[in-house]
C-alpha cells in the first residue's frame, strides 16, 4: 500500500521551508548585529541548531516512513548536542566557537551527504536526495572555510570619517557562518516552493507486508 506525498498533512516541502526559516533568521541576526564576538556567534548558532534539531525530530515521525528516519534523527542528535553546547555561556570563547562549528559541520555534512546517496540508491525521491546532497556539501564547505580562517588573526584599519576598526578571526568566522546560513536559507526556500511531481511514499512496512 502506498500514499502520495502530496496527500500527507506534512511532507518534505514543509521540512525544507522550516529549515530555511531558521537559517534565514540566523543570517539576519548575524547581518544586522554590530557585535560579531564569540558570545554572539555562539548564541546565534545555538538558536539555529536547536530549532533545526527540533524540525528534524518532528520530521522523522510526521514526514518520513520508518525506513527513512535514521538520517533526520542522527542529524537532529548531532545538531541538538551542538546547539546545547553553544548555549553554555561559560564556554563561549573564540576557540570553542571554531571547534564546535567545525565538528558540527563535518559530522552533519557527512551524514546529510551519506543519507542522500543512500536514498538515491534506494530509488527514493531524486529531488530530496539532490537537496540533501547540496546542503551537505555546503555544510562541509563551511567547515573548510573555518579551518582556513586563522583564529588569532587581527588587522587594524581605519575609515576616514568613521574611525578605526579591528578585523579579527572571530569576526570573519561569525560572518562566514552568517553567509552559510543565508545560502542554505535561499536554497531550501527555493526547493520548498518549487513545484514537483507527487511521488509514492511507503506508509509502513507492516501494512506493506499485510498487503
Amino acid at each position: 500500500m502506498t500514499t502520495s506525498a502530496s496527500a500527507r498533512a506534512f511532507d518534505v516541502r514543509h521540512v525544507q521551508l522550516a529549515r530555511a526559516l531558521f537559517a534565514a533568521l540566523a543570517a539576519v541576526m548575524v547581518t544586522f548585529s554590530s557585535d560579531h564576538s564569540a558570545a554572539v556567534g555562539s548564541s546565534v548558532f545555538s538558536g539555529f541548531a536547536l530549532a533545526t534539531a527540533l524540525v528534524l525530530v518532528l520530521s522523522a515521525w510526521l514526514v518520513f516512513p520508518s525506513g527513512q528516519r535514521s538520517t533526520p534523527l542522527l542529524l537532529a542528535v548531532i545538531t541538538g548536542v551542538a546547539g546545547l553546547a553553544a548555549s553554555i555561556g561559560a564556554w563561549r570563547s573564540t576557540t570553542f566557537f571554531f571547534v564546535l562549528v567545525i565538528v558540527w559541520a563535518i559530522l552533519s555534512g557527512a551524514v546529510e551527504i551519506l543519507g542522500a546517496v543512500r536514498d538515491r540508491r534506494a530509488g527514493r525521491s531524486a529531488a530530496v536526495a539532490r537537496d540533501g546532497l547540496t546542503v551537505g556539501i555546503l555544510t562541509l564547505v563551511l567547515a573548510l572555510a573555518f579551518l582556513l580562517t586563522p583564529m588569532q588573526y587581527t588587522y587594524d584599519y581605519s575609515i576616514e570619517g568613521a574611525g578605526s576598526f579591528t578585523l579579527t578571526g572571530i569576526v570573519i568566522a561569525v560572518g562566514i557562518f552568517g553567509g552559510y546560513a543565508a545560502i542554505v536559507a535561499v536554497y531550501l526556500a527555493i526547493a520548498g516552493f518549487s513545484p514537483r511531481r507527487s511521488e509514492p511514499v511507503p506508509v509502513a512496512p507492516a501494512e506493506e507486508a499485510a498487503s
